[in-house]
């Protein structure tokens, strides 16, 4: 297996060419944040992640969790791995000082999160759901409730979780049974299961502070019903210390397809008296508190799509390069070769690489908007921003975890037969990434959160906007007099003419026959992400052209002019099939009998 190494280069150019850096350094409160600072930190974790984490990826795979008696062991290395990792201050990269934390801007710890993903994804899940706990309890806590936990969530000392699913009750939230009963002193007790819930047992830290959904006895049926509860695995006193065990127990762990380094746990509430929780905000809305984790897990999950995605592509070249089989096709009596002299792996290569590239541009520059929607002076300025973000949040997710799933593949494809062999690692990406794909929604979720609440409710007012912006980087690039950038343009605009008429029809379509839409939804979704991913590459190459001619850095802007002239004619003119599934496929999969299938 190749060792991990973080694409600096490539984050460095992203941050400054297509997120304006500089733009988010002049935001209130992040004065200090220079490229200078930005490179140190990037640098900083690219060693933490290639060093440490990325040796523990095979061992996690082999040694998996074990479960006993209610207690869960993570795989030899995990706990010292994740002690460095608070020692370090990874924990707290993003989140408040007022509780600990750096801070520091979305858009460079989106970077930093792609590392941990890259190098470990079943390591980088726990600090990824405590994100999700911290922005949660900081956005509709108490005083009291941030005062308890925040500051040792921030800095790792304690871990969080997102309790949803239930036997029962899947993606489908309003089935959740879970109940909460009050008690005189203000707490409530917790009675239910809840399934599927990573990193809810581990021996990371002595506490683990569980986010928990449950219906007061008299809440309304659906999800308007459904409250929001923190619910510590030991309680806390009123000095900040450990007090009793809470009644709430690990009573098995998953056993998946991939991520095995990562403990998935069954957790049972309320066995006993009943578990004691604290309820977070006001009664009845835990589902809007709870979206917020789910949001960031959205955009995480994303993340570990472009990880695992930048992962599979250097194994794959790595093997590529050292690789000796065959001829090369049309040199006559030429000697073996390494098989990245073959024009298929070439093609696959840089497939992978292309589109490896366009997510992690397209998340980057959700992060950069992320940024812009908190800090911005102008509130029109952050509305639009915020709009942008929620539209993109599914593209993140959605796009980025579909897209993994193929570029894992391929890699396991440019292996050959030893890619089917667990120890060259290739097989090992592929199903871990498997999963991101079903993480917190699955596409079809996604998608109709896209088509529904992101085009239809605003009239496709915010994803006009973004079609706009499309046709100004097509003109710079019929403007550079460069034919290689025209080429870029011209294909970027024929994947834009593709989503308009994609925009069209769900707006066509949605207050009437919302099942229609519905049916185009994930042709939609992947419409979208392949154009976005083009508008991204075509904005990188008119960056890079421009360096080229101040003669910065040649080798690397050649490269990236290449990869989006790559992208624009392998991967944007799947745009145009899309778009025909889009507006006339939706009939084809409706109108079919139930008992056909």
């Amino acid at each position: 297996m190749s060792q991990y190494q973080a694409p600096l280069r490539d984050m460095r150019f992203v941050l400054t060419e297509l997120c304006d850096l500089s733009s988010i350094g002049r935001l209130p409160g992040w004065e200090d944040v220079s490229l200078e600072l930005s490179t140190t930190i990037l640098e900083e974790a690219g060693r933490f992640a290639g060093g440490v984490l990325a040796p523990l990826q095979r061992v996690g795979d082999v040694h998996g969790v074990r479960w006993a008696d209610g207690d869960v062991t993570t795989a030899p290395g995990f706990r010292e791995a994740y002690a460095r990792f608070c020692e370090g201050g990874w924990n707290g990269l993003s989140s408040s000082v007022e509780f600990g934390g750096q801070a520091m801007p979305r858009v460079l710890s989106c970077l930093v999160e792609e590392m941990w993903n890259a190098a470990n994804v079943s390591f980088a899940l726990c600090p990824m759901l405590t994100r999700g706990a911290i922005e949660a309890i900081e956005s509709h806590g108490s005083d009291a409730l941030k005062a308890t936990y925040l500051p040792r969530l921030v800095s790792g000392e304690w871990t969080g979780t997102m309790n949803l699913t239930e036997p029962d009750a899947g993606s489908d939230l309003s089935a959740v049974s879970t109940t909460a009963t009050p008690q005189p002193d203000g707490t409530y007790r917790i009675a239910g299961q809840k399934i599927f819930i990573t990193y809810g047992e581990h021996d990371f830290t002595p506490n683990i502070v569980h986010l928990v959904l449950a219906r007061l006895p008299d809440a309304p049926a659906g999800v308007k019903g459904i409250s929001l509860f923190v619910v510590p695995k030991f309680l806390v006193e009123a000095d900040g210390s450990l007090g009793r065990r809470n009644d709430v127990r690990c009573v098995s762990v998953e056993h998946k397809l991939g991520i095995h380094g990562s403990p998935t746990a069954v957790l049972a509430f309320g066995d006993g008296e009943g578990a004691v929780g604290t309820l977070v905000g006001e009664e009845h809305r835990g589902l809007e508190y709870m979206f917020i984790m789910m949001n960031a897990a959205r955009y995480s999950v994303g993340l570990e799509g472009v990880g695992l995605a930048e992962r599979a592509t250097q194994m794959a070249a790595a093997y590529a390069r050292s690789r000796v089989q065959g001829t090369e096709v049309g040199v006559r009596g030429g000697g073996r070769v390494a098989i990245v002299r073959h024009p298929d792996v070439r093609r696959m290569l840089l497939t992978m690489k292309a589109r490896t590239e366009a997510m992690r541009a397209v998340a980057a520059v959700v992060g950069a908007a992320t940024d812009r929607a908190a800090r911005a002076t102008d509130p029109a300025e952050r509305a639009a921003q915020q709009a942008f973000v929620d539209l993109m949040i599914p593209i993140v997710k959605g796009w980025c975890t579909e897209v993994v799933n193929e570029v894992a593949s391929l890699g396991v494809q440019v292996h050959g037969g030893m890619g089917y062999v667990e120890e060259t690692g290739a097989a090992q990406v592929l199903r871990d990434a498997r999963i991101t794909a079903i993480y917190e929604g699955t596409t079809g979720i996604q998608a109709n959160d896209l088509v529904g609440r992101k085009v239809a409710r605003d009239g496709g007012a915010a994803i006009g906007r973004v079609i706009d912006s499309m046709a100004e980087v097509e003109a710079a690039l019929a403007a550079s007099g460069d034919s290689d950038l025209a080429a870029v343009g011209e294909r970027l605009a024929e994947g834009r003419l593709a989503l308009a008429q994609g925009v069209a029809f769900i707006l066509a379509h949605a207050a009437k026959d919302m099942r229609r839409v519905s049916a185009s939804a994930v042709p939609f979704l992947e419409l979208f992400g392949v154009v976005a991913g083009g508008w991204q590459m075509a904005r990188a190459a008119l960056a890079a052209h421009a360096a080229m001619g101040r003669d910065e850095d040649v080798d690397f802007h050649r490269a990236k002019v290449r990869t989006a002239r790559f992208y624009a004619h392998h991967v944007l003119p799947t745009a145009a099939a899309r778009a025909h599934a889009v507006v006339h496929g939706a009939d084809a999969a409706l109108d079919f009998d139930d008992a056909a299938f």
